[in-house]
This record gives structure tokens, C-alpha cells and sequence, in this order.
């Protein structure tokens, strides 16, 4: 289990991580998601003892990291997949781990071909792609087998196979009772992949909370229809008193009604439907509902001229 308890960082007048609370619990995978600039990979280096805090604590199942006796038993972390000595080979770099904290040296082995990299293991680390990188640091942070796995940005640069092999890996883990905290910009894949989500935002705690109730919270529910006669439609619903706004091709209807009573409504003024149905927002359209107001670093809309 992780354990947050007022978090705060700061760099001269700049806060960037502030009275930050949260636990992450295991047998289920959480997301930690935030906009650039949030706060994510500060607050996963004091958890690691990488950056102390200004105030506040942080447990890894009830003791601050520096007090581990054995910390790959206990955690396993991928930060920066490029982080290594680009000279060595997979396997050396695997090995001096092992050797440096106590681990018996099969587990080089057995990481190498949990992570697909037994073919590449006696390649220099220079030459890897960052996919392969990836899959080289997940290793290892698994050599130790340890209870709790902490993982940021770990689908960058792995093809589809990659990117279903380590959410179903994820997964597996939580399964398995460990406790997998995993930060992402993927929304869609952490909506396939997490149960629960962290959602900072300037260093502020703005959720925490599961996947589906995140989503139920911060969307824009409502029925959406496409017809060739909009206009005709938006003259019907106005007379009902429903409110409506468009959205692309599509009339978006923001009440209570129901497929079926549109529907009705669409066929009593003898109005074509091509299309009708009952819409709700992505994890990625409701983290932007959600994070409007704490993006830091906000691009212009318009092209290049």
C-alpha cells in the first residue's frame, strides 16, 4: 500500500506539489493522471525517497522507502525507461542489480523472459528503441518480485503488442494482491487498464475515486441525434422546452429523455433519424472537464502560417 499523507514541494516560490493526500490500495490497478506540469512525477520521486519533501510523508506499506532493508523486495519503479549505463548489455545491467541488492542472479533470467527481452540480452542498451527500454526497465523493477509496483508513462514507444502485453501484465499484478500505481496521458488506455484513479492538477488533489464514478461525475451525458433535417428537429425540441447543443454532425440532447421518447418526438414531426443513441463521455472527455481549470500549459488554437 502507498500512503500520502500532505504532500508538499516546493522549488523557491513554485509549489508544485501541495498538501497532496491519497493511499493507493493493493489488488487493483490505480491511474495517476494530472495535466503536464501537475505534479505527477514529483510526487512518485518523494514516494521513492528521490526528491524529499517540503512537508509531509510518504509511506510504502507503513515505513518511508529509506528504511526498506531489502527496497527491490519491496518495490519495483520505472521512471525513466533511458536512465541507464547505455554501454552495458540487458543482461549486465539486470545483473548488477541483482548483485548490488541482494537478489539471487536466476532472477535475471526469469525477468528477461517475463518482459519478452531474452532474445536482446546480450545487446548493448545504446541501441534500444524506447519500447525496448520499456520492457528492459519493467524488468528490472520486477527482479526483486516485489509487492508494489509503480510505473510512469510505461506504455511510451511499445507497439500495440506492447501496449496490450503491460495492461494486461498490470492487471495481472493487481490480480495477484499487489499494489500497481501507474501514471499515464493515455486516457484511453487507462481506461482499459486502471479500476481507480489520482487526479491531480497544480499539485492539488481533484479526485480520487474508480474509473466509473469518475467518468459518471465529470460528463456530459445526454442523447445524441443525426438527422437530415436539424433545423426542422431544433424547432420541435425547443417547442418541448429541451435543451440542446451540437456536437460535430450530431444534435446532443441534454435532459431526461430517453432514446425512445426522441424517437417519438423525431416520428410525430415526421422528421428523418439516421442515427440515435444514448452518449457518454470518455475517461478522456471527462478528465478534460475535469482539469480545464488547472492546465498549465495551454497551446492557441490555429494552424501554422
Amino acid at each position: 500500500m502507498i500512503e500520502a499523507d500532505r504532500l508538499t514541494k516546493r522549488y523557491g516560490d513554485k509549489v508544485a506539489v501541495d498538501d497532496l493526500s491519497f493511499a493507493v490500495k493493493p489488488g487493483i490497478v490505480t491511474g495517476f493522471l494530472g495535466p503536464n506540469g501537475a505534479g505527477k512525477s514529483t510526487t512518485m520521486r518523494m514516494i521513492l525517497g528521490l526528491d524529499r519533501p517540503t512537508s509531509g510523508t510518504a509511506l510504502l506499506n507503513g515505513h518511508p522507502y529509506a528504511y526498506a532493508k531489502s527496497p527491490m523486495r519491496q518495490v519495483g519503479a520505472l521512471l525513466d525507461a533511458k536512465a541507464v549505463h547505455g554501454g552495458r548489455t540487458a543482461r549486465a545491467h539486470l545483473l548488477a542489480l541483482t548483485q548490488s541488492n541482494g537478489l539471487p542472479a536466476r532472477r535475471v533470467d526469469e525477468v528477461l523472459e517475463l518482459t519478452g527481452m531474452t532474445s536482446v540480452a546480450g545487446k548493448r542498451i545504446k541501441g534500444f528503441s524506447l519500447g525496448m527500454s520499456q520492457r528492459l526497465g519493467i524488468a528490472a523493477a520486477m527482479l526483486g518480485d516485489p509487492q508494489i509496483l509503480m510505473f510512469d508513462e510505461p506504455v511510451n514507444g511499445l507497439d500495440p503488442e506492447g501496449i496490450l502485453w503491460i495492461r494486461k501484465f498490470m492487471q495481472d499484478l493487481a490480480a495477484r494482491g499487489r499494489t500497481v500505481f501507474v501514471s499515464s496521458h493515455l486516457m484511453s488506455e487507462m481506461a482499459l487498464t486502471a479500476e481507480h484513479l489520482i487526479v491531480i492538477g497544480r499539485g492539488k488533489l481533484l479526485a480520487d475515486t474508480s474509473v466509473a464514478d469518475f467518468i459518471e461525475q465529470n460528463s456530459a451525458g445526454g442523447v445524441r441525434i443525426r438527422t437530415p433535417q436539424p433545423e426542422q428537429l431544433l424547432d420541435a425540441l425547443a417547442t418541448a422546452g429541451v435543451l440542446v447543443r451540437r456536437v460535430d454532425e450530431y444534435l446532443q440532447v441534454e435532459s431526461d429523455m430517453t432514446t425512445d421518447q426522441l424517437g417519438d418526438l423525431a416520428a410525430a414531426h415526421h422528421i428523418t433519424v439516421h442515427e440515435l443513441f444514448a452518449h457518454r463521455s470518455s475517461l478522456e472527455e471527462a478528465f478534460m472537464e475535469m482539469t480545464k481549470d488547472s492546465v498549465e500549459y495551454q497551446a492557441q488554437a490555429g494552424g501554422v502560417r
